[in-house]
């Protein structure tokens, strides 16, 4: 059974820093690709950052490049998101999502979604 678990979300002060993980089990990490995506209430979904585990690829939204890094351990079945500089305008839940690998990274398209973390960045 395909299973996508969150961690690493938290209460940090602007500036600060948050690494967020999303464990993956039932499935080959290779053959997907893996998102953050974050919503804040009363907004919409949006993609955060994506990648294509097969060859690498990835994406970031416009509020994310500079800041964020995504990356994953394939041994481990693991992706993660390293977000730096942190702003309050990144307080939202964040979701970990998987689809087949052919997907167009960072649509809002993806299969498999996990349960979220609160990321909340106040002073």
């Amino acid at each position: 059974q395909l299973q996508l678990v969150e961690s690493g979300g938290g209460l940090v002060q602007p500036g600060g820093s948050l690494r967020l993980s999303c464990a993956a089990s039932g499935f080959t990490l290779g053959h997907y690709a893996i998102g953050w995506f974050r919503q804040a209430p009363g907004k919409e979904r949006e993609g955060v950052s994506c990648i294509r585990i097969s060859d690498g690829t990835t994406y970031y939204a416009d509020s994310a490049k500079g800041r964020f890094t995504i990356s994953r351990d394939n041994a481990r079945n693991t992706v993660f998101l390293q977000m730096n500089s942190l702003k309050p305008e990144d307080t939202a839940v964040y979701y970990c999502a998987a689809h087949y690998r052919a997907i167009q990274l960072c649509t809002r398209d993806y299969k498999y979604w996990g349960q979220g973390t609160q990321v909340t960045v106040s002073s």
